[in-house]
C-alpha cells in the first residue's frame, strides 16, 4: 500500500550538496518576498512541507507518520493547556501537561533498555521537538506566552531548518522573530551573516568531518577493538577523533541550520561558540551545544534551585547548586538514552561541574593566583581532555570495547 513513498528519494537534510542546491532554489522566491518586506507563509509552508516530507520518505517513511502523530499530539497538549492557563493556574494541571508533553521520548528512551527494541513512536528529531513543546509549556505557565494558536504553534513544531537536530528554539522568541518581518536593511545583514556560515558549514561537514568521521575514527576503532577487551593507546586515538568527528559533525550542520533559518528571516540561536577553547568545565557548557545547555540551565537547574531555595530543603547555598548541577546533569544523561555509557557521561559532567566550584571557592580562600596565559593555557587544556575522556564514555566505544562479545565487534 505504501510501497510508493518507500520508492521516493529521501533527503537527509543538509546531507549532499545536491540537497542544498534543490533547497535555496526553492527557497528563493521567499528571499525575494523578503527583501521587499513581504513573508510569504503559505509558500514558506509548502516549501518546509515538502523537504520535510523528503527528509522522511523512502524507507523512513515510518517515521513520517510518527512525526505527523507526534505533533498532533503535542498540538493538542500545548494548546489546551494554553486555554486552560488564561483562567487558571493550578499546579497539578501543570505538571500533568509537562508529563503528558514527555511521555513520547520518556517512552522511546526507556524502550531500548526495558524491551530490548526501539519504539514505533520515534523518529529523527523527537528530542528537539520534545524540547521545543515543554518549554512552550513552561513559558505558558509563567505567563510569557500571549499569543498562541494551533497553527503558530505547528509552524513552530515544524520549522524545517531546524526540525531533526536543533538548534533549540523557544516558542517565544521565534514567534516574535517570525511576525516581525525584518527590515531590507537586517534581511541583507542575515543573508551577509548566512553566507559564511553556509561555508563555514560545508567545510566542518564535508571537508573536515569526512577525515574524522569516514577516515580516522573508523580506523582507530578497528584497530583499538583488535586488543579488546584490554585498553590499548588505539583507545586514545578513539577518543580524539571521536570529539573531533561529534564536534565537525554537529556544529557543521549547526552552521547550515542557523543559516538556512536567517535566509528564512527568522535569528535561531547559535549552537557553538568554539568550545574547545572553554577554561573551565561551566564555561564549555555556555559554549557547547548552547540551546540545549541553555534549556537545561533554565528549566532544571534554574527551578530546582529556586523551588529548593523556598522550601528551605538545604541550609547550605554551596550542597544546593551541588545537588542542582548533579541533578541537571544526570537528567541530561538519561535524555541521551538508559545506557549505562550516557548515565555515566552525565555523572562525570555533574562532579566536574561540582568539583569546578569547589576549586574556585578554595582558590579564592587559599591562593591567590593571578591569571596568566599560563594559567589560561592549563585550564583549558585540562578542561579540553577531560572533555575527550568524557566524549571516549559518550560514544559507546568502551561498551563495545569491554561488553560486547569478542569475534563480533
Amino acid at each position: 500500500m505504501l510501497t510508493w513513498m518507500q520508492d521516493l528519494p529521501n533527503f537527509t537534510a543538509y546531507g549532499t550538496p545536491t540537497y542544498f542546491i534543490y533547497l535555496l532554489v526553492a527557497l528563493l522566491p521567499l528571499g525575494i518576498g523578503l527583501y521587499f518586506g513581504k513573508r510569504f507563509s503559505w509558500y514558506e509552508a509548502l516549501v518546509s512541507f515538502v523537504f520535510i516530507f523528503l527528509m522522511f520518505d523512502g524507507q523512513s517513511y515510518q517515521q513520517a507518520f510518527s512525526l505527523v502523530a507526534y505533533i498532533i499530539y503535542q498540538t493538542v497538549i500545548v494548546t489546551s493547556y494554553f486555554h486552560y492557563r488564561q483562567k487558571q493556574n493550578v499546579s497539578a494541571i501543570f505538571y500533568l501537561a509537562v508529563l503528558l508533553s514527555l511521555l513520547p521520548i520518556i517512552i522511546v528512551k526507556f524502550s531500548p533498555a526495558m524491551f530490548g527494541h526501539n519504539s514505533l513512536l520515534g523518529f529523527l528529531g523527537i528530542s528537539y521537538l520534545t524540547f521545543r513543546a515543554a518549554g512552550t509549556i513552561i513559558e505558558t505557565r509563567d505567563g510569557v506566552v500571549k499569543d498562541l494558536n494551533w497553527w503558530k504553534f505547528v509552524r513552530f513544531m515544524a520549522f524545517m531548518p531546524t526540525i531533526t537536530s536543533g538548534p533549540i528554539d523557544r516558542y517565544r522568541r521565534f514567534a516574535k522573530d517570525y511576525q516581525q518581518v525584518p527590515s531590507r536593511e537586517k534581511y541583507l545583514d542575515l543573508v551577509a551573516k548566512a553566507v559564511p556560515y553556509l561555508f563555514i558549514g560545508f567545510v566542518y561537514e564535508f571537508v573536515i568531518d569526512y577525515f574524522f568521521g569516514q577516515l580516522w575514527y573508523p580506523f582507530m576503532v578497528k584497530q583499538a577493538l583488535l586488543s579488546a577487551p584490554h585498553l590499548s593507546w588505539w583507545v586514545v586515538g578513539v577518543a580524539y577523533t571521536y570529539a573531533g568527528h561529534l564536534y565537525f559533525n554537529f556544529a557543521g550542520y549547526s552552521f547550515f541550520a542557523v543559516a538556512i533559518s536567517y535566509l528564512m528571516g527568522v535569528q535561531t540561536p547559535m549552537n557553538f561558540n568554539k568550545p574547545f577553547l572553554a577554561k573551565n568545565i561551566k564555561e564549555f557548557w555556555n559554549r557547547w551545544h548552547m540551546t540545549l545547555s541553555f534549556w537545561f540551565r533554565d528549566y532544571i537547574f534554574m527551578r530546582f534551585v529556586f523551588m529548593a531555595t523556598k522550601k528551605k530543603w538545604f541550609k547550605n547555598r554551596n550542597v544546593l547548586s551541588s545537588v542542582a548541577y548533579m541533578l541537571n546533569m544526570m537528567v541530561m544523561g538519561f535524555w541521551h538514552g538508559v545506557t549505562w555509557y550516557y548515565i555515566l557521561y552525565g555523572f562525570m559532567h555533574g562532579l566536574a561541574l561540582v568539583v569546578n566550584d569547589w576549586w574556585l571557592r578554595y582558590k579564592r580562600k587559599h591562593f591567590k593566583i593571578k591569571s596568566t596565559k599560563w594559567t589560561k593555557f592549563v585550564a583549558g587544556f585540562i578542561t579540553f581532555n577531560f572533555v575527550v575522556l568524557s566524549f571516549l564514555v559518550f560514544c559507546g566505544f568502551l561498551d563495545k570495547l569491554w561488553f560486547v562479545v569478542p569475534g563480533h565487534h
